[in-house]
């Protein structure tokens, strides 16, 4: 008989709370969320973007340039990575990275024994009132990753990358088991009728359905300046249902068991990947 292997099952966490106006208070609170939940037995634990302090995009001012620092010694990355080496979980860390005289929105990869697996910076910038993010980033020059951790094969794109299929694609063309996104979104400042928080999961939603993959969302809530982050982070699973959620303004965090084994034997049964035509995608690589 062939050797039975033991199944690939994985927890993670997506947490959501109101950042505090200073880095240290902000890192502590993601710090005491990220144990409780490493407690409830989360491996993977998503923070949501830009966690240390104000989400500044929402207005142009240079002395928010002072929040950046290098990957390699940020102060999040510093104090997650210590954390994550004690309770033995993946921490994809979100900072505003500066290097040299460029500015990136990044994300850094913290394997369950703290080593920092290297920097993914957002490719898709947004532009508008309340998200005035091109003032402040550069447009990513990683390319999508996937990093290869203790607990599988893990995608990140960055909030706006969230609305693109493409970058969805391309994460699981490189391998990719799970797609996580951490997030900073809410209210619509030019438009008080707008409310964008269900096409925005729907827009995820979609991702796992058509890779066949479990989906992280992790968003902040509170009012920030008049903008009010919508929070409803979630974690979807393989066929696009909602597996773990939160309502607009709590605090806590999303939890959800995966199968990553069983979830590859769908993805492969749903034949998504066979029977995609390449040749015929041309035009999605024009300007």
């Amino acid at each position: 008989m062939p050797e039975t292997k033991p199944a690939r099952t994985i927890c993670v966490a997506a947490l959501q709370f109101a950042p505090a106006p200073s880095a240290d208070d902000s890192i502590a609170i993601a710090s005491a969320m990220i144990r409780e939940a490493a407690a409830a037995g989360a491996q993977i634990i998503l923070p949501p973007e830009l966690f240390c302090g104000a989400y500044f995009c929402r207005h142009q001012d240079e002395a928010e340039f002072a929040r950046a620092s290098e990957w390699q010694t940020h102060q999040a990355v510093t104090a997650l990575s210590a954390l994550a080496a004690e309770l033995g979980t993946v921490i994809p860390v979100s900072i505003f990275e500066k290097d040299g005289p460029e500015y990136y929105n990044s994300v850094v990869m913290i394997d369950a024994d703290g080593t920092p697996l290297g920097v993914y910076r957002k490719s898709h910038i947004p532009d508008g009132p309340g998200y005035q993010e091109k003032f402040y980033f550069r447009p990513g020059n990683t390319g999508f990753k996937v990093w290869d951790t203790r607990f599988g094969k893990i995608g990140v794109g960055i909030c706006w990358d969230q609305w693109f299929p493409e970058a969805a694609r391309a994460m699981m063309l490189q391998g990719a088991e799970l797609l996580l996104y951490p997030t900073a979104i809410g209210s619509e400042p030019q438009d008080a009728t707008l409310d964008t928080a269900a096409r925005w999961r729907r827009a995820m939603l979609g991702h796992a359905v058509s890779n066949t993959v479990p989906v992280i969302a992790a968003n902040r809530i509170g009012e920030e300046g008049g903008q009010i982050f919508y929070g409803t982070s979630f974690i979807a699973d393989e066929a696009g249902e909602i597996a773990s959620e939160l309502a607009r303004t709590e605090t806590g965090f999303a939890i959800a068991h995966f199968d990553l084994d069983h979830i590859a034997q769908e993805r492969a049964a749903w034949g998504f990947f066979r029977d995609r035509r390449p040749v015929l995608y041309k035009p999605l690589a024009k300007d």
